[in-house]
């Protein structure tokens, strides 16, 4: 089973890479070095976790892989962009992003700004270039969910709650509360989008589904939480300790490192037991959701 999801995984990634070389401008379009950066902020870095869960989403409700592969893209340059602008020194000021210099330091904070105004504006093209649903509705209420995900009542939101915390002391449901915007929004729309690619799903199992996404977002961050108080600048392609370092709010400062993983563990449960009602059309979403659980643990 570890096997068949490792290759799964592998392919859906190498997919999405494909297929976010071509949607990218070249970089030889002007303007050259626009484009030439928003290929370097994108592309040849990270685990593409959104887009598993998009794929992994769309195969429970009997998606193409083309629809999704659509959507997966827009949800990933989303995410891009915010890594970009988060980089910037008037955000987290960090100078190393999988394992590579920070996009401002590559280019210059200007660039940069126009990166991440770039790669949000390209997500919405895509939602609104293709037929990604099977009524214009549903796709008219894909792209809503991820510019709410992505905006003051969603990522952008969460992170300006981060930067208005720093040196403070919060307690755990304001943290989690912050993370439900700042990480889990994205990730919830990654799931739900692609989900909404496929066949119409009830209700009831709308509400699973999203059950499912919130729990498994918060994971993703107390995961997260914990990697960059353990683990390496090398392992984790960034500046590990840059959370304690700035004195910022997390998961491990207010539990430890043992009850966060526990915590971790919890959220998986509670996650799976939104999955029960789906039976085997969510192995896919269960796979990612250890994959994310076991990261560099």
């Amino acid at each position: 089973m570890i096997a068949d999801f490792q290759e799964w995984a592998r392919g859906r990634q190498e997919c999405i890479e494909t297929s976010l070389q071509s949607l990218l401008p070249a970089a030889t379009i002007a303007p050259e070095r626009l484009h030439g950066s928003m290929r370097y902020a994108v592309l040849g870095g990270g685990k593409r976790v959104r887009p598993l869960l998009a794929f992994a989403a769309g195969e429970l409700s009997g998606a193409s892989e083309e629809r999704v592969t659509i959507v997966a893209a827009a949800v990933e340059l989303i995410h891009a962009y915010s890594l970009v602008h988060d980089d910037l020194p008037c955000m987290d000021d960090d100078i190393l992003r999988r394992g590579k210099p920070t996009c401002h330091v590559e280019y210059d904070e200007a660039t940069a700004l126009l990166v991440g105004d770039s790669l949000q504006s390209l997500a919405f093209e895509l939602l609104t270039g293709s037929q990604l649903a099977d009524t214009p509705q549903v796709q008219l209420n894909m792209i809503k969910r991820l510019a709410q995900a992505a905006g003051s009542r969603g990522m952008a939101g969460g992170q300006a709650i981060d930067l208005a915390n720093v040196g403070k002391t919060l307690n755990l449901p304001e943290l989690e509360f912050m993370h439900i915007h700042k990480t889990g929004a994205l990730i919830r729309a990654a799931v739900m989008l692609g989900a909404h690619c496929g066949n119409n799903l009830n209700d009831g199992e709308l509400e699973s589904l999203d059950h499912f996404a919130e729990h498994i977002g918060l994971a993703f961050q107390v995961v997260d939480d914990v990697l960059d108080a353990e683990a390496t600048t090398a392992t984790l392609g960034k500046t590990a300790g840059k959370d304690a370092e700035h004195n910022k709010p997390t998961y491990v400062s207010i539990l430890g490192v043992s009850r966060a993983r526990e915590l971790a563990e919890e959220l998986r449960h509670e996650a799976y037991q939104s999955l029960e009602g789906f039976d085997g059309t969510a192995v896919r979403l269960r796979q990612v959701t250890d994959f994310i659980i076991q990261r560099e643990f």
